[in-house]
């Protein structure tokens, strides 16, 4: 799974001084098409002070609400070493003079915030929630920042704080850990794009509040007697919709179901699923409601062929990370070629077993088919890169943003064996358990998707009837016109095959 979140809200507060003449500390930019951060340092005047520093601080929002249903209901676990989590703004560069050699901190807020209604960044003339002193207002209720700016910062836990440095995210008694990453400005132009997966994480986890992230200069910057003005990131208001705030999320939820490529004396998965209704559900052992087929060795697959071979494997509920997945089992194991099945795999190099999936007792029996299993092949050392065929079988035209489409594909090889044959079959995809999806963007040809080969959030899955992946169509900006690419690696190769689907617009 790689998915793209966009901000619910923004803004920046400000103290900046105006006309030498007043902060403007209760100044609103909410819906700007900016998010500006500076500071000054004695750069303006301001009676009463001689040292004025001004300086802004973001503040950003993602709804949270969506992955903690996936992560409850075992679709991802934010607790898995493959779920990632980045905040990435988008620089933006209008030929204004920009910082360099600086460094910038991401803190979760301790307090929500309000958006605010306004636009003016020149004289911060609109005055509204959220400001350099008010988080906000509900029902004239007013939330004072713990001190000006934000500024306040502390462990988990600890009152009368505004942003949370650290904490023990792991409960009670943990070890206590930063949790305020940080990055690194050269140029002063590249994008900020920093792991946030502990915030998420303990978010989704609700060990932390979701009330959204503030990023600011880090420590000395804040203080030193320099200035650094302007770093400008893309708000959510932007008219580019590609530069908006997001939040990346990156999971594996792949499943390498082995039906179709199992081999003797290697250990291989299988998988069933079972449906009701379009919804996945955990299947009944017995007359019982209760009588559900739920956590490990919870079922058995009984393999097959004649008299000559006969056993029975565990079959457990998926896991992912600690989550038990509703209506998905498998089961891993090796069958080895030798002993009583030996003489019957020389001459084929194969054999077809039955398959029974049923409850532990062996007094009910859920699906009955069969499953061939080959022998490894073997030749003379051939390291020459292959060229695939790749195709989308069943990628629509359109989609609207709201879904999620599970797209099949087909797969084989350019120099495969062609068999001739008289009358019409269906072919059977090649199966690679190495192979990822990217999205670009049809027009411009930018990657709005990467290959992730690192986490695997891109990676697809198999099944009985090929290859497959599942994508969000809330990733990808609407309006706009994109085409899955694929890798495919084998053999030590990488295969980029960037004509195997048509493209397609996200309504």
């Amino acid at each position: 799974m790689y998915r793209i979140l966009s901000a619910s809200k923004d803004t920046y507060i400000t103290n900046r001084v105006i006309n030498n003449r007043y902060r403007a500390t209760d100044a609103n930019t909410g819906q700007a098409g900016t998010l500006d951060l500076f500071k000054l340092y004695n750069e303006a005047t301001i009676s009463g002070s001689s040292e004025v520093i001004e300086l802004s601080r973001l503040l950003l929002k993602f709804d949270l609400n969506e992955v903690k249903k996936m992560h409850n209901s075992g679709t991802i676990d934010v607790s898995d070493g493959s779920f990632k989590a980045r905040l990435k703004l988008h620089d933006v560069y209008g030929g204004q003079t920009t910082p360099n050699n600086f460094t910038c901190i991401v803190f979760p807020l301790a307090k929500s915030f309000d958006e605010g209604s306004g636009y003016d960044i020149v004289n911060y003339s609109d005055l509204d929630s959220c400001n350099f002193l008010t988080a906000s207002i509900n029902a004239g209720t007013v939330t004072l920042w713990s001190k000006q700016g934000a500024m306040s910062s502390g462990s988990l836990g600890a009152g009368s704080i505004d942003v949370i440095v650290s904490g023990a995210l792991a409960g009670k008694g943990g070890t206590v850990e930063n949790i305020a990453p940080t990055q690194y400005f050269s140029s002063g132009e590249e994008d900020l794009d920093v792991d946030i997966t502990k915030i998420v994480s303990a978010s989704v986890k609700d060990i932390i509040s979701d009330n959204g992230f503030l990023v600011a200069f880090s420590g000395a910057f804040e203080s030193d007697k320099n200035s650094y003005f302007v770093k400008r990131f893309a708000s959510r208001n932007s008219a580019n919709k590609s530069i908006r705030p997001k939040l990346i999320l990156q999971f594996d939820d792949s499943l390498q179901d082995n039906h179709e490529d199992f081999i003797f004396d290697h250990t291989g998965s299988l998988y069933l699923s079972n449906v009701v209704r379009n919804k996945l559900t955990n299947l009944r052992t017995g007359d019982r409601s209760f009588d559900l087929a739920t956590g490990s060795n919870c079922m058995v697959v009984k393999l097959s062929t004649g008299s000559i071979f006969s056993k029975s494997y565990k079959v457990s509920q998926i896991l992912r990370g600690d989550n038990r997945v509703e209506g998905i089992y498998s089961a891993s194991f090796a069958v080895s070629s030798f002993g009583s099945l030996y003489n019957h795999i020389q001459s084929s190099g194969s054999l077809t077993f039955t398959q029974v999936w049923g409850n532990t007792a062996g007094t009910v029996a859920f699906l009955s088919s069969s499953i061939t299993i080959k022998r490894p092949t073997t030749n003379q050392i051939d390291l020459d890169q292959t060229s695939f065929h790749v195709v989308t079988l069943n990628l629509s035209d359109r989609y609207k943003v709201s879904e999620t489409a599970r797209i099949r594909v087909f797969v084989e090889k350019k120099n495969r064996e062609v068999i001739l044959r008289k009358t019409p079959f269906e072919k059977k995809s090649q199966i690679s358990h190495d192979m990822y999806y990217r999205v670009r963007d049809f027009i411009t040809g930018e990657i709005v998707v990467p290959f992730d080969t690192d986490s695997k959030s891109t990676r697809l899955s198999s099944d009985k009837n090929g290859m497959y992946f599942d994508f969000f169509m809330d990733t990808l900006p609407p309006g706009r016109t994109y085409v899955f690419d694929f890798l495919i690696q084998n053999m030590g190769f990488d295969t980029v095959v960037d004509d195997a689907a048509a493209k397609f617009i996200v309504e």
